[in-house]
């Protein structure tokens, strides 16, 4: 059977790309069974004969309303499938959406029709709110970090930004390459509108929001960049986490090496 990604170099890339990042997650232990989605925005790459594709099975609602999504392309990891599948085969465990003209619809056009994860309106809002912002992100990552997720189970550590501080004072890196830090919603039921609105609110502030017992949510500039930043902190997570089994409170950074990384670094204050 023929793919949509046969004679399309850039777009087998990005999905090849999704597919690395999928199989990094697993291996890292970060999506358990069906855990975790990835959705990207893959619209810069379809030609005129993908945009005349006929659907595949009928008209889907997303339940809200998105109007700067008209017309995109998605690629979603589908529901129900497991990571260390979309590794080996993105297009059988995942699908490419078309938003249709209304904002509120879509349908499957390739290459099987496998469907989207259950978590789709709240990653096609955040979606919706980047291109509203002209924001050049297109990725989208849901994934279970066991350490953040640790951490997350500490009352003391859902403070705002409480988290940041002491993952970025772990090692000069995570403050380098996450210099927003990491944003927090209160535990709400996985899949609830209150929890899209919730990580709709921290991400106009973050790149990173930490589910409260559940997991993290990245948007990024492709997969990859999102599952940097959440692997460079929970890389901190781990060092904090190691030292306190070791018997002690670590360090950290102090302020003042803080600052000095922000002005080195060109970060925002």
């Amino acid at each position: 059977m023929k793919s949509i990604l046969d004679g399309r170099p850039l777009l087998k890339k990005e999905i090849d790309q999704i597919a690395e990042v999928a199989g990094y997650l697993w291996q890292n232990g970060w999506a358990e069974r069906n855990g975790g989605n990835i959705t990207v925005n893959i619209s810069k790459y379809v030609d005129d004969e993908l945009r005349h594709m006929p659907a595949l099975g009928e008209i889907k609602h997303i339940g809200i309303t998105l109007p700067h999504l008209r017309g995109c392309y998605f690629y979603c990891k589908g529901t129900g499938k497991r990571m260390r599948d979309l590794a080996r085969w993105p297009m059988d465990n995942g699908s490419v959406i078309r938003i249709l003209d209304d904002c509120e619809t879509y349908v499957i056009i390739a290459d099987n029709l496998v469907q989207p994860t259950s978590e789709l309106p709240s990653h096609l809002a955040v979606h919706n709110r980047m291109i509203e912002k002209g924001s050049p992100y297109t990725a989208t990552v849901h994934t279970h970090p066991i350490e953040l997720v640790a951490m997350s189970h500490n009352k003391k550590f859902m403070g705002k930004d409480v988290l940041t501080n002491i993952l970025w004072s772990m090692i000069p890196e995570t403050k380098a390459f996450c210099p927003l830090g990491l944003g927090v919603v209160p535990y709400q039921l996985p899949g609830s509108l209150g929890l899209a609105e919730g990580t709709l609110a921290e991400l106009e502030d973050y790149d990173v929001v930490l589910w409260e017992k559940h997991g993290v949510f990245a948007k990024g500039l492709d997969a990859m960049d999102a599952f940097d930043q959440i692997d460079v902190l929970s890389k901190s997570a781990k060092i904090y986490i190691n030292a306190k089994c070791m018997g002690y409170e670590p360090d950290g950074m102090s302020e003042e090496q803080l600052k000095e990384m922000t002005v080195a670094f060109n970060l925002p204050k």
